[in-house]
């Protein structure tokens, strides 16, 4: 008998059809289902595989309420930061799971195991980023393996000690214009409110913009509000169920985050091609990242692509500025709350100091302003939850990790751990670090807020000079305390941000 072409085309099309459907139906419910049969025999316990969203609709829920109305300044906010995990570690222990979309998410705060996963960084891998969300954040932060190795040994002699050094005139004079728009605000009554997060945010753009670029704020002004429309858009994406494929569908979106992404890589590379031409022409790399990530490129026989240092450029961007504004605008609302702290702080500072400008060697060792930055960054850490994923099933501890599953680090519930720091951990005592950090933490591995192993932040020398620098210039010249105006609302947009803004009155020091 003969078979028509016409039949073999509809067999060959419901074949092909056949197997989407089998794919489709193992993503959203089979493979679901099986991985939470294999964690609920190991002692794991989490709320039932709902549907395609998993936990993400009761996420969000939840995360609405919680931005509703601010809270107390003594308040856990933690309810109020993650309020489905925390509310999953009341009901369902450390030892639990929650569901991404149809992507289990184990919680893991044990010490060793932390230790193991950041450790073993070939095993225990950066999950796939929904691609509209490497729009913002890409780079160096994402690569794995070999390409991870190759870029950070590129990129690594710009964040050297040594060059840091030579970038302390840019962090003095970014900090020099915002103390001096402070002082001719305080100069009639000796005292004004501001936004101190607005401010801290122009610094710290000014700085990145100065020591990454060579240039001012005005200069990548506009970098920085396409960043800033795309940040939003992308806490959006992050939020949802990433479907395959979606990030080609001409949603409003979509498009807007491809047409944003596409004016700041030509932005940038407008940029990267007059510096790359400048240092072939003979000028010198100069100081700033950049400058100094070209050179260094250049002397490798396989260096970064024009995309990679595109992707670096836009990490600088992103993380060089959010990191240190979100540390000191907690550092000035705890200080405002603790004026004791502020007190002694000032007064570390003035006799370091006195009214000169601050230097390297004296910013190394200002002991009081670094055990209140780590308090800082241990009760209100800037990114509050990583996350690793295996290729094979992995044994990490007594668990047996199958791959298709997430390993969830929540920074903030295991920086805030009472077991692991005592029943004052929810306090501000910076006191806790007097003898440094090991000692702080028993040598284990709880405090983490730049990330712990091979794989820690490259840039977290750059946020803590650049952090002292602006702290001791605003105490040389500043008392403050929070304004009747104030509303404490810590939220998680990317990074832990004030969500109202943080209104401090400033007066003029003595």
């Amino acid at each position: 008998m003969k078979v028509s072409t016409q039949s073999i085309v509809l067999a060959a099309v419901l074949a092909v059809l056949a197997i989407w459907a089998w794919r489709v139906v193992n993503w959203v419910w089979l493979r679901p289902k099986r991985l939470e049969r294999l964690l609920r025999q190991q002692g794991l316990s989490g709320e039932p595989y709902a549907f395609l969203f998993g936990d993400l609709n009761e996420n969000a829920r939840l995360l609405k309420a919680a931005k509703s109305k601010p809270i107390a300044i003594s308040d856990d906010i933690k309810p109020r930061i993650v309020p489905l995990l925390h509310r999953s570690f009341q009901i369902h222990g450390k030892d639990s799971f929650m569901w991404m979309g149809p992507t289990p998410r184990v919680n893991i705060t044990n010490p060793e195991q932390l230790k193991e996963i950041f450790s073993k960084m070939y095993d225990y891998l950066k999950p796939a980023s929904n691609p509209l969300v490497k729009l913002l954040i890409d780079g160096l932060a994402n690569h794995e393996g070999e390409k991870w190795a190759r870029c950070r040994k590129i990129i690594n002699p710009a964040f050297h000690m040594e060059k840091l050094k030579l970038m302390l005139p840019a962090f003095y004079s970014s900090c020099t214009e915002m103390v001096d728009s402070w002082e001719k605000l305080v100069l009639e009554e000796r005292l004004c409110e501001v936004d101190a997060w607005v401010d801290l945010q122009n610094l710290t753009r000014d700085v990145i913009s100065r020591t990454a670029f060579g240039s001012s704020f005005e200069e990548g002004k506009r970098i920085f509000e396409l960043r800033e429309e795309q940040a939003p858009l992308t806490s959006k994406a992050l939020r949802s169920v990433y479907i395959p494929g979606w990030r080609f569908v001409p949603t409003k979106m979509n498009r807007r985050m491809k047409n944003i992404d596409k004016e700041v890589r030509a932005l940038l590379t407008g940029i990267i091609r007059r510096r790359e031409k400048a240092i072939r022409g003979g000028e010198a790399a100069g100081v700033d990242l950049l400058g100094l990530l070209l050179e260094s490129n250049m002397k490798e026989s396989i260096g970064m692509s024009l995309r990679d240092v595109i992707e670096e450029c836009k990490l600088f961007y992103f993380a060089g500025q959010e990191t240190t504004s979100v540390l000191l605008v907690w550092t000035m609302v705890l200080l405002s709350v603790h004026p004791d702290w502020q007190a002694r702080a000032r007064e570390e500072v003035l006799q370091t100091f006195g009214s000169r400008k601050p230097d390297f060697n004296g910013l190394s060792h200002l002991k009081i302003v670094t055990m209140i930055l780590n308090e800082v960054l241990r009760l209100y850490p800037p990114v509050i939850i990583l996350a690793r994923k295996v290729q094979k099933e992995t044994k990490l501890g007594k668990l047996i990790i199958p791959p298709g599953v997430l390993l969830s680090i929540p920074i903030l519930l295991i920086h805030h751990d009472k077991e692991l720091w005592g029943e004052d951990a929810e306090e501000f005592k910076p006191e806790r670090f007097v003898e440094g950090v090991s000692k702080a933490t028993k040598n284990q591995v709880s405090f983490f807020p730049f990330g712990w192993g091979p794989r820690i932040c490259i840039g977290q020398n750059f946020a803590m000079i650049e952090a002292k620098m602006a702290l001791a210039m605003i105490l040389q010249q500043f008392t403050f305390e929070l304004s009747p105006s104030y509303a404490h609302a810590p939220w998680d947009f990317l990074t832990l941000q004030p969500q109202y803004g943080a209104q401090v009155i400033l007066h003029k020091a003595n």
